[in-house]
């Protein structure tokens, strides 16, 4: 696993120094900050930065949510009908096995409690 981190890190780092590269070629290629055209494109962008932050209204997010429901639903394998009956099956049995364990060890313990006080309840 210590291998396996490591290597993650090192390629994360030369992704780094990549893009770190790769925008210092930009910068040197671009024009000077000074024109007005760059200052109106860095205008915009904190426009639509603006734009992104702001919060949807409330029956759009309500409308966003029932379609990523309906998005993921699609996603679900469904079972069979055998399956399904199976599992069901399972289930019920598992119920009674562990209702019965219950019980048992209820009754156990009502019982040493009666023969260790000599209560009957």
């Amino acid at each position: 696993m210590a291998n396996k981190d490591r290597q993650k890190r090192s390629v994360r780092k030369a992704r780094a120094e990549e893009r770190a590269r790769v925008e210092a070629a930009r910068a040197a290629s671009a024009p000077a900050a000074d024109s007005k055209e760059a200052k109106k494109a860095e205008a915009s962008k904190t426009v639509v930065k603006a734009d992104k932050n702001k919060k949807p209204g409330f029956f759009k997010r309500i409308g966003n949510w029932f379609g990523d429901v309906k998005a993921e639903m699609r996603r679900v394998t469904w079972p069979s009908k055998t399956e399904l009956r199976n599992y069901s099956v399972a289930v019920i049995v598992m119920l009674v096995v562990f209702g019965l364990v219950i019980w048992l060890v209820d009754s156990g313990i009502v019982a040493a409690l009666v023969g260790y006080t000599g209560l009957r309840g």
